[in-house]
């Protein structure tokens, strides 16, 4: 029999651990006493499943994307995350987003440990009709996704369980400190008057600046040393991808209105029109430079738009979002084009999609938000209100400095415990043999040719 490591046994060990010892959290009844408004019930739990499905979407998105060698490791890596943090969150993390605020900076970790006091206790206090557990569940949802974004910046060449403790680390220490920051009534950005409707922040920005961090530490793959073309493993997976996450965003978005109101429906209108709008942008920007009209334009440009009115899809108008969405696709497209003149080897182009769209997003947030949309919001820059402009700009850098600050100290410290990265062998082999002991295979066709003789054919079948 193999003898284990430490590092080997040490995962199965923490989770077994914590399954045995969540069987000694004292239970609470779990009554609805009629508290609750059904339809916001309702209505949150088809969009915290719909916010799910972003994460297989994101997976085929990304899969589908790099070399064919590498596809089954791309996709687990996001997945995998629907694992690692859904334990993670009902332990600590819910606390440490939502819990009692320990000087605006982060949540008591012990005020929902294990989902203590979540099941029975009261609603919470910004969205009152219902269930706290509901809450926490949509909430789970958007921690899920975020490091999984990171991952098509270090696709190709990241050691899984590298990137497993890179989960673990991230929402601790970044993830759950700018949810509370930013979403928590008591939270510093919260107080500074930083809007942020359904995560530009926290999910976008800190996911885009992690992914820099990530590029940065692991350097370049051999591939693009040598300058060479990365056929993309399969466009289908990028268009499916593409029609979950954004058949997914309707619920990230419209969902963090928290109820079923017409705030919802405005979320879901102008989360469809900055996407349409920012996919035919990245297109049409595309042919205006000489290159043809692609599915993978179209596809990363309605991404890209879904990215950037993320942040203010409950503030802005709906003929608004057109513009953010057309826009966003610009300013990220010449972004890839600036990053591809660069040494920088961000696989799938994650820092200038995620981190730069959000980054506009927060910014264009900031320049027309409107009250006439939103009344507990404010109105911005192109309202006659440039403080609140400045306020945007201010918690977009305090975001970006933190996230990546922070994302680069993680995958260094994680590079001193093991190497982060796979040896130069492993890369050449593709991860998904050397990581998983699996291979991805499509359908081949085969041709069968036959050679013939053409004068053995008679006269009068030759065809000229």
């Amino acid at each position: 029999m193999m003898k284990l490591s430490l590092k080997q046994s040490a995962p199965f060990v923490i989770l077994l651990l914590v399954a045995v010892f969540a069987l000694f959290i004292p239970l609470k009844p779990n009554f609805d006493l009629g508290t609750y408004n059904a339809a916001d019930v309702a209505f949150l739990l088809v969009a915290t499943a719909l916010v799910f499905l972003m994460t297989p979407g994101l997976a085929f998105f990304y899969g589908g994307m790099v070399h064919r060698k590498n596809v089954l490791s791309t996709m687990i890596k996001s997945v995998v995350a629907a694992g690692v943090i859904t334990v993670l969150w009902v332990v600590v993390g819910f606390s440490l987003a939502f819990g009692e605020s320990v000087n605006g900076l982060i949540g008591n970790p012990t005020t929902f440990a294990f989902f203590q006091n979540v099941n029975s206790g009261a609603p919470w206090s910004l969205a009152p009709t219902i269930p706290i557990t509901l809450f926490a569940l949509f909430q789970l949802m958007f921690a899920i996704i975020t490091p999984g974004l990171v991952v098509g910046a270090v696709a190709e060449r990241i050691r899984f369980t590298s990137y497993i403790l890179f989960i673990v680390l991230f929402a601790i220490f970044v993830y759950s400190p700018l949810a509370h920051w930013t979403w928590h009534p008591d939270g510093i950005l919260f107080k500074m008057g930083v809007l942020d409707f359904a995560g530009g922040t926290v999910v976008h920005i800190s996911a885009g600046m992690a992914a820099l961090a990530g590029a940065l530490v692991l350097k370049r793959r051999k591939v693009h040393q040598d300058h060479q073309e990365i056929p993309p493993a399969n466009i289908p997976y990028v268009l499916i991808g593409t029609g979950l996450l954004w058949f997914g965003w309707f619920g990230f978005n419209s969902g963090s209105a928290l109820g079923a109101n017409s705030l919802a429906v405005s979320a879901f209108a102008t989360t469809n029109i900055a996407a349409g709008a920012a996919g035919l942008s990245w297109m049409f920007f595309d042919v205006l430079r000489g290159k043809k009209p692609s599915v993978l334009g179209f596809c990363i440009g309605a991404v890209v738009g879904l990215v950037a009115i993320t942040p203010g899809a409950g503030f802005v108008s709906i003929p608004s979002s057109i513009f953010i969405g057309a826009i966003a696709a610009v300013i990220s497209n010449l972004v890839v084009v600036w990053k591809s003149k660069t040494s920088l080897d961000d696989t799938l182009d994650v820092f200038p999609c995620h981190g730069v769209g959000g980054i506009v997003g927060m910014l264009l947030t900031g320049v027309f938000a409107t009250k006439t949309v939103n009344a507990a919001g404010v109105d911005g820059l192109f309202y006659g209100n440039p403080a609140f402009f400045f306020t945007q700009l201010q918690g977009a850098a305090i975001v970006i400095l933190f996230s990546f600050t922070m994302s680069f100290a993680i995958f260094k410290v994680i590079n001193l415990i093991q190497p982060i990265r796979v040896s130069s062998e492993e890369e050449e082999e593709g991860l998904d043999a050397s990581q998983h002991n699996e291979k991805y295979s499509q359908g081949t066709l085969v041709v069968t040719t036959t050679t013939i003789d053409i004068d053995a054919i008679p006269a009068n079948l030759k065809v000229s």
